[in-house]
């Protein structure tokens, strides 16, 4: 593959991978969740960020032209060539780490699918669009919770406070392209993570603050999770999505 394909290819599976393992974090709450109405908003949840993670794998799949597709590349794949972020695969924990979780993710997502639609790659910017606007709405709700939860309940706000405190230190990886996409910066296909990060922490800061929350301290980003090295968690939630793909390969429904 060309090298400017494999730096996209790279970026692309970044894109996917993370919103494929959050999405199936998310699913694990169907049928679980605390109120009928948040067991549908959380299930819809999960299929917007699985199909956004189906058209980036695809497109991945397409650009390396190896004959592999987007449900190769999301279920025989071990945990070593996934890019995701460390931050999406940690476990669901209670209902308060679910939201933190993904409203961290989502106030990071929002800027920067805002950003990539407008990259000089018309395939990334067409991609980009289509998936903030489902975003918006992902980021609105676990917004709305996190507030709800932090103004609410002493038992609330300490236990989402305690989310807040054990997830901040996976934060700082969001904001650090790895040097396999180093090179789409300069080309204009993908920002500089720095305008993405003040969105993120003005969105963060003014949530915190309405729901009552302190702000963790901010360690230093770490790769992690972008180049192949990851928790333990996704390895195990590899082989739950993955059983079926594995146990009869080459099966069709």
């Amino acid at each position: 593959m060309h090298p400017s394909n494999q730096n996209l290819f790279e970026l692309l599976l970044m894109l996917g991978d993370d919103r494929l393992v959050l999405g199936h974090r998310i699913s694990e709450w169907c049928g679980h969740a605390p109120v009928l109405e948040e067991d549908i908003a959380l299930a819809n949840i999960a299929l917007d960020l699985v199909g956004q993670a189906n058209l980036f794998l695809k497109a991945a799949a397409t650009l390396e032209g190896a004959g592999r597709s987007e449900d190769t590349l999301a279920f025989l794949r071990d945990a070593r060539q996934f890019r995701n972020v460390c931050l999406v695969e940690q476990p669901n924990g209670d209902f308060g780490v679910t939201m933190a979780r993904q409203f961290l993710f989502d106030a990071f997502s929002v800027p920067l699918l805002e950003a990539l639609s407008s990259s000089g790659n018309a395939d990334i910017a067409a991609l980009a669009a289509k998936a903030h606007k489902e975003e918006l709405y992902h980021l609105r709700h676990s917004r709305e919770w996190v507030i709800r939860l932090g103004d609410g309940t002493e038992k609330s706000a300490l236990r989402i406070q305690s989310a807040f405190d054990d997830l901040w230190h996976l934060c700082g990886e969001l904001f650090v392209w790895p040097a396999s996409v180093q090179a789409l910066v300069a080309e204009g296909a993908i920002p500089d993570l720095s305008g993405v990060r003040a969105k993120w922490d003005a969105v963060v800061d003014s949530t915190l603050s309405e729901a009552k929350l302190k702000r963790p301290t901010d360690s230093e980003a770490i790769e992690g999770g972008r180049v192949g090295t990851h928790s333990e968690h996704l390895g195990h939630l590899l082989a739950e999505m993955q059983v079926l793909p594995r146990t009869h390969p080459g099966a069709s429904w």
